[in-house]
């Protein structure tokens, strides 16, 4: 399966706070590649460098990222504003502020496609019906002409949705989907996403923190922490046998894992981005821990078992 992107040791600084450490994710054409970890662990910094919008203060200090071959790091930014939308679309956490208030839906659409696409209006209005009968919108003539407060959060990421599709995006980055939404309209929109990824063959880069819902969805997983990549399989290898003692961890405290409810927890709390802390970034939290070891070497992501990828020192 070819490559659609490649992220080479990427490192990224907050001023003089290093947040991203020599991150490296390969996502092949067609696939959902979920990208977990806790908050602030560098997951939306990492596809946020991707889209190339990242917050003020925050800068790549070095590192390639490729898209179908190209590096997005070399490019100028007139050719970045082409590709957002196009080619690499962006999904969102927040669907409530994701749209602008003041103009009407089927506004916002048109005004999307035609920013990317030499198209008429009468063209592109066709389409905005078309995307958004793609991702089940009902009374669309109507609905067009709504503005963003008259739909529910669920219809909101919906139309986030029809945006990303307006244009045929390659790569969607989802960032948190579901996180404002209920259970029931999480499904839906998770339901919405694979069908887009089966039916297109597009790619999505799911970002979350919610690995009981990543398990329904992706084909691969990567784990973060601490701006690092400590694990990276296939979602069935992955949850069949975790490596890491972090992603053990982390799938021990799902309510699944224990059904009699007696959660486990992670001991202590996430670094924050300005600890130094030497060695494994793991090690303070870390049940498997070996003074002179964890403390005091850095491990590196390496192949495991067969395309099975950990940065541990001790399994």
């Amino acid at each position: 399966m070819e490559n659609i992107l490649e992220i080479k040791n990427l490192n990224l600084f907050f001023d003089k706070y290093q947040a991203l450490y020599n991150v490296n994710l390969t996502l092949k054409k067609g696939i959902m590649h979920a990208l977990v970890g806790e908050s602030g662990c560098g997951k939306t910094m990492t596809a946020m460098s991707v889209m190339r919008l990242l917050p003020k203060g925050a800068s790549i200090k070095s590192g390639e990222i490729f898209f179908n071959g190209e590096n997005l790091l070399e490019y100028k930014e007139r050719k970045m504003r082409d590709l957002r939308g196009n080619k690499i679309a962006l999904i969102p956490q927040d669907p409530m502020t994701s749209l602008n208030p003041l103009y009407t839906i089927g506004n916002q659409l048109v005004e999307a496609i035609k920013a990317h696409k030499k198209v008429s209006e009468r063209q592109a209005l066709r389409k905005a019906r078309e995307v958004m009968d793609l991702v089940s919108i009902p009374d669309i003539d109507n609905k067009l002409n709504f503005y963003p407060h008259e739909f529910s959060g669920g219809m909101k990421q919906r139309i986030i949705i029809a945006m990303a599709l307006a244009c045929n995006a390659e790569l969607i980055i989802a960032d948190e989907p579901t996180t404002a939404l209920d259970v029931t309209i999480q499904k839906q929109i998770m339901d919405l996403i694979a069908d887009i990824k089966n039916e297109f063959k597009t790619t999505i880069l799911l970002i979350s923190h919610d690995l009981a819902l990543v398990s329904n969805y992706a084909d691969q997983i990567s784990v973060m922490y601490a701006g690092h990549v400590v694990e990276e399989a296939s979602a069935k290898d992955f949850f069949k046998k975790p490596l890491h003692p972090y992603s053990i961890a982390l799938l021990n405290s799902l309510p699944a894992a224990n059904p009699a409810l007696k959660l486990k927890t992670i001991e202590g709390a996430p670094p924050s981005i300005q600890e130094d802390i030497v060695g494994c970034k793991f090690h303070p939290r870390c049940e498997l821990c070996k003074c002179g070891v964890c403390d005091i070497e850095e491990p590196e992501l390496v192949e495991k078992e067969l395309r099975h990828f950990s940065a541990c020192l001790i399994k």
